[in-house]
């Protein structure tokens, strides 16, 4: 077997990594935990969600890998309604209306980033 222990990171292509780490720190609260040079004058950048985990790499776009992409992401929240609303008020672009919260599907929403990447907002799951 594979020494594979977790997911490190992924990665989202932007075209600006300066305006993403001003979306992802100020709107998504999220934390800058790499900013390093990379390659041929290129740079490394990463951000996480205050409480650590997964981080989301922002590369500069590459071929078809461009972006404006749905990314397979979901963020996990205690309060994705309250969530929702906050965004909603910074400016955010989010879906207009939650989904889910019925039992069956855990509520949740969509946003996308300052380059149109969509990634979701979902409920954290409860012990059961």
């Amino acid at each position: 077997m594979t020494q594979i222990g977790k997911i490190g990171r992924v990665m989202v292509p932007v075209s600006d990594q300066d305006a993403g780490i001003a979306f992802y720190s100020k709107q998504l609260g999220f934390t800058v935990v790499a900013d390093v040079p990379f390659g041929e004058g290129d740079r490394w950048v990463e951000v996480a969600p205050p409480g650590g985990g997964t981080s989301i790499a922002l590369v500069p776009p590459q071929g078809d890998y461009e972006p404006g992409r749905m990314t397979g992401i979901a963020l996990e929240s205690s309060d994705p309604k309250a969530d929702h609303a906050e965004l909603k008020e910074r400016g955010v672009d989010v879906d207009d209306e939650l989904w889910g919260g019925d039992g069956m599907v855990p509520l949740g929403f969509f946003l996308r980033d300052h380059e149109g990447n969509q990634l979701m907002v979902v409920e954290t799951p409860t012990a059961g």
